[in-house]
């Protein structure tokens, strides 16, 4: 990892980069903690033009995004048209819509069919679909979980992952080792420390938590990951300070 392979997640930032006059503010405070990207998703209705053009001014890349499901389903030309004016590569989706699971098996079988229709577009458009987990796709159907089932019944070409570390703890899988697992189909991780107040589990900053950042840092140079990306859902404090303390951290451990 290196400092440049870190990037942040503007759903963290969901409720300062509502208009492109608080997106640049925010990129501007981004870029100055140290961060070299970031991840665009939840922002307000801006136009793709000046989301560039506000990245570009203060230096940082666009290193992936998440889009609603209903624009990779419906709105797919004009989704393709996005990335490539942000030479953003990875199109993210970041859940599936939950009437998928909780009509089982033949549900999410059927999400998979409907999703991988836009993942080959993607990927014969020279971009890369990456897909979002929650703790949900840890739920087991017939033995295995819907992640498993994501992963063995998908194109592996068009269809990539997203882990998220604290969604997978919080499905009580180990995420060192899924990452391991998806090594070849995983190129953006989502990093997010997982805390214990009272007897309840919080989102927490990188190295605030409780989880093995030596393995899965270890696991996501071994699969050559591309791209660190920071995300904290809640924040207790300033969410700007939370990205601050989760960067040091990092850039910390990073090859120089």
């Amino acid at each position: 990892m290196r400092k440049e392979q870190i990037a942040a997640q503007l759903y963290t930032l969901r409720e300062y980069t509502r208009t492109a006059e608080e997106l640049d503010r925010a990129l501007a405070r981004v870029a100055a903690i140290g961060y070299a990207a970031v991840q665009v998703s939840a922002i307000g209705p801006i136009d793709p033009r000046e989301v560039k053009a506000s990245a570009d001014r203060h230096g940082l890349a666009i290193c992936a995004t998440h889009v609603p499901y209903a624009r990779l389903v419906d709105d797919l030309d004009a989704v393709i048209a996005e990335h490539r004016l942000w030479n953003c590569r990875y199109v993210g989706l970041g859940m599936m819509p939950r009437q998928y699971l909780a009509a089982g098996i033949e549900g999410l079988r059927a999400f998979i069919r409907e999703v991988s229709e836009a993942a080959k577009r993607l990927r014969d458009a020279g971009l890369q679909f990456v897909y979002h987990n929650h703790r949900m796709e840890f739920a087991k159907f017939g033995g295995r979980t819907a992640l498993e089932l994501l992963m063995e019944e998908t194109d592996p070409d068009a269809f990539h992952f997203e882990l998220d570390t604290y969604w997978a703890q919080a499905g009580g899988a180990d995420p060192a080792a899924w990452i391991r697992r998806l090594d070849g189909r995983m190129k953006v991780v989502h990093l997010k420390d997982m805390a214990v107040v009272g007897d309840e589990p919080h989102f927490a900053e990188i190295g605030e938590g409780n989880m093995n950042w030596d393995a899965i840092l270890d696991a996501c140079r071994a699969v050559g990951m591309e791209w660190y990306v920071v995300e904290q859902d809640v924040c207790r404090r300033d969410p700007f300070e939370s990205l601050a303390i989760s960067w040091r951290y990092l850039a910390e451990r990073a090859e120089s």
